[in-house]
């Protein structure tokens, strides 16, 4: 027999460990065979012990490729020239890409059979061949990155009471029976690549910028980072009628952990681009990478039906009780605003989706409410522009300055505060009208007879 090297044939004199090399590279393409016992030119000199030898081959493989490629391996020995020689038959493998354990899935561990020679994949073939094996699913793919941590993780499962070892990692879909890490499991790795950017706007456009932030690292580190920074400035706005003070924050929490969680686990993690939110006066925006999947439309969202793009990652979040299976999200933001006359606005594209949450206390945005019954005048609540609480006391204050010309007057007209403040009849009905509804003003009549006085 003739022995000549070709695409799907390989020649080596004795086992070295560029076999590994040749091996994985035929698993990862056509298939081929490896003859051991032949020199380059063809010649053969054979091995003095064939059994050994291809033990010695079994062994490389078990220890050296991942994943398990044994079952594509067969091994004969043969007789040629007065001599033995091992064959060693390598079909092409179900799991691909086939790597070198120590190297991992990159380019220096995947290799491929190129003319007569095996060469380093590039990371295109190889996210090429996990995509042919693994499926379109981005979570259920293996990494390409797998020297993984999860200190953030381990972290977060011990906080609630859920275990995180080996077992626990196989059972959630992180890793597979030859150890081998999927993407779920880089997601809520201390190595994630994917981020979340915060942009903080003063009043409602992006004109102004006044604090930014990008959160790394693990989703369950981005997750608790990014809601202590939405949290952090989702300010209370305190009222007070008659003897009850009534706190109203300007989100509701409900709808801001909904919008970041939804954010986090309905995100098509096979875009690279980092999820969004802004934060303005009037309003906070939740930008998610990646659209509806095929088939659902908005209607079918905000009725409850959910079909989940990341269902390895939706069923740890559950473990976690960070959500609920049924879908129920969209509804507790929406019921979240039940009872206020600013709603929540879905929006969505091709490849976004966004969930809008109105700030219940902007309304109260311009002017402030004092309370000048009490001494020194105290102030119930103030609203600078650009959505930052402050104190503020003294005599120039228009709500302080109107409360003291009622208790001089008795009663009050609009016209007089227009004359006082030297505003427009519009502006002058805005004042009285916001502290009408705080309970410091009294409204006494109707159109041109209206008039003002403290509320006792």
């Amino acid at each position: 027999m003739a022995f000549r090297k070709s695409e799907t044939i390989e020649l080596k004199r004795i086992v070295v460990d560029d076999i590994k090399k040749e091996i994985i590279a035929f698993a990862n393409c056509n298939g081929g065979k490896l003859y051991i016992g032949v020199e380059d030119d063809g010649t053969v000199v054979g091995v003095e012990n064939p059994d050994e030898t291809a033990l010695q081959i079994s062994n490389m493989v078990r220890d050296s490729i991942k994943p398990d490629l044994t079952m594509f391996l067969h091994y004969e020995t043969l007789k040629e020239n007065g001599t033995q020689i091992i064959a060693v038959d390598i079909q092409r493998g179900t799991d691909r890409p086939y790597y070198i354990a120590k190297k991992g899935l990159r380019p220096e561990g995947v290799y491929v059979r190129q003319g007569y020679s095996s060469v380093p994949a590039t990371d295109t073939m190889i996210r090429r061949m996990i995509k042919e094996t693994d499926g379109d699913r981005f979570e259920a793919m293996r990494s390409l990155n797998q020297a993984l941590t999860f200190e953030a993780a381990k972290k977060e499962f011990a906080l609630r009471g859920v275990a995180f070892g080996l077992q626990q990692m196989q059972t959630l879909k992180l890793i597979d029976q030859d150890g081998i890490y999927s993407n779920l499991a880089l997601l809520l790795s201390d190595q994630c690549v994917h981020t979340i950017k915060i942009a903080v706007f003063q009043g409602t456009d992006q004109s102004v910028f006044k604090d930014r932030r990008e959160f790394t690292g693990s989703l369950m580190q981005q997750m608790n980072e990014a809601y202590d920074f939405i949290d952090f400035r989702n300010q209370t706005r305190a009222t007070i009628e008659k003897l009850l003070r009534i706190d109203v924050r300007d989100y509701p929490e409900v709808a801001l952990r909904e919008s970041l969680l939804n954010l986090l686990v309905h995100r098509d993690y096979s875009f690279s681009a980092s999820a969004l939110i802004s934060i303005y006066a009037d309003r906070m925006e939740f930008v998610s990478v990646g659209g509806l999947l095929p088939g659902i439309d908005l209607e079918d969202v905000l009725v409850g039906l959910s079909i989940c793009r990341n269902q390895n990652l939706a069923n740890v979040f559950y473990r976690l009780q960070l959500i609920e299976v049924y879908g129920t999200g969209m509804r507790k933001i929406m019921n979240a605003y039940e009872n206020t006359e600013e709603k929540p606005l879905i929006e969505t594209t091709k490849n976004a989706f966004k969930i809008t949450l109105p700030n219940i206390n902007f309304k109260y945005e311009e002017g402030s409410v004092w309370d000048c019954r009490s001494t020194p005048p105290k102030m119930l609540f103030i609203k600078e522009a650009g959505g930052s609480s402050s104190h503020k006391e003294g005599s120039s204050n228009p709500e302080y300055q109107i409360q003291r010309l009622v208790q001089r007057q008795g009663e009050i007209t609009r016209s007089d505060v227009e004359k006082l403040l030297k505003v427009s009849a519009s502006t002058a009905s805005r004042i009285l009208r916001q502290m009408v509804n705080h309970g410091i003003l009294a409204q006494n009549g109707k159109a041109r007879n209206t008039k003002y006085t403290l509320l006792k």
